[in-house]
């Protein structure tokens, strides 16, 4: 199975906790799908990302796509008729009869009544919409554009036209959120019938906002105890944590990301964006929007034996299927007194880490890598 990613990097603002590539612009609101036409810059960048699929074709993708996802940044500044023909580009390059799932990020403040009916003529299926909170203190202090009222409504918008796979983004571990602002905004998505919910804990990087106010991590207890409610809300309502940060209603799972997480080829198109060959080979896009729009500069690697080994276990130890007992060969004695003190469980024939200990994934990970 092969995917392909667009990063689209145009923002109207730079939230608080965003370590993504992305470019704020003061011409952002132009980029309107209610006027329907892009900037010259807007323009080109299109037009490079439709060369850079077709230079690329060949490399990561060898004839068909199962997936596609656009993400950024905010793809929805762009016109839906400007997304769309990003598809109608990919479907001249591969075969797309079988495409299984085509995603696009969105954010609640573009999604108008008139957006969304535009949206519905176009080949996208699925919306992931960043919600983030339905606290509007919160929205604030994360610079969000949207406030919850926006969000509830974005939503329900989109469900009356008639998505019904629709996924939202939650942040918990926020400096300052009280439970009772966390278990609010659990109870608001559960309320909203969507199908599949990604949760993330707040990470201050330093290059952020946040990181540059000086905003430190929340307490390990109270992340834990962040993690328990989140667990056990979404549980209650019927979702299935199926990785450390994503909760799907059954058989709603995020097919695009899943194929990250088990090592299948993708092509990544667009500033920063990645790809992986499904074997050794991964090379990405420099972050820079102006070498990109002059010509696309790719970095890269090829995986040794021992990197690629520790790959599949950083990857496949986030989900809850794990990673088969072969991967993790050369690693028995910790695995056998990981599993006696309950961090690690097995089930058919894989070796996991039970959900409720995600959190510890990172230390859990790490000592099962193959040393150099």
């Amino acid at each position: 199975m092969a995917g392909l990613y667009i990063h689209i990097p145009f923002c109207g603002r730079r939230c608080g906790y965003c370590d993504f590539y992305s470019t704020t612009l003061a011409t952002a609101a132009s980029l309107s799908r209610n006027e329907g036409t892009l900037p010259s810059q807007g323009e080109e960048f299109l037009r490079v990302v439709k060369r850079e699929m077709t230079a690329r074709r060949d490399l990561f993708v060898r004839s068909q796509l199962f997936t596609v996802y656009i993400g950024g940044g905010t793809p929805s500044l762009l016109a839906p008729g400007d997304l769309q023909s990003l598809l109608d580009h990919a479907a001249t390059l591969w075969d797309c009869t079988a495409l299984r799932e085509v995603s696009l990020e969105a954010n609640p403040e573009d999604l108008t009544d008139d957006y969304i009916a535009r949206l519905t003529g176009t080949g996208f299926g699925r919306l992931s919409i960043g919600v983030q909170s339905f606290d509007d203190g919160l929205l604030r202090l994360m610079n969000r554009r949207h406030d919850a009222a926006r969000a509830k409504s974005a939503v329900r918008a989109a469900q009356r036209a008639g998505f019904d796979n629709i996924s939202i983004d939650l942040i918990y571990g926020i400096p300052g959120m009280t439970d009772a602002q966390w278990e609010h905004s659990l109870d608001e998505a559960v309320a909203l019938g969507v199908q599949h919910i990604s949760a993330y804990h707040l990470t201050i990087e330093p290059g952020t906002p946040f990181g540059r106010k000086g905003l430190e991590e929340i307490p390990e207890e109270v992340s834990e105890r962040q993690f328990a409610t989140l667990r056990h809300r979404l549980g209650e309502a019927g979702f299935e944590h199926y990785e450390i940060s994503n909760f799907a209603l059954p058989g709603l799972r995020a097919v695009h990301n899943g194929a990250y997480w088990s090592g299948e080829p993708y092509l990544g198109v667009g500033p920063s964006a990645h790809s992986f060959d499904g074997e050794r080979r991964r090379e990405w896009v420099v972050a820079d929007l102006g070498k990109y729009t002059s010509g696309p500069i790719y970095e890269g690697e090829t995986l040794t034996d021992r990197e690629l080994a520790n790959e599949r276990i950083m990857t496949g130890l986030r989900t809850a299927e794990g990673v088969a007992a072969a991967v993790l060969t050369g690693a028995e004695k910790t695995v056998e007194r990981f599993l006696s003190e309950g961090l690690l469980v097995r089930k058919n024939g894989h070796i996991a880490i039970p959900p409720e200990r995600w959190l510890l994934s990172d230390h859990i990970i790490g000592a099962l890598f193959e040393a150099d």
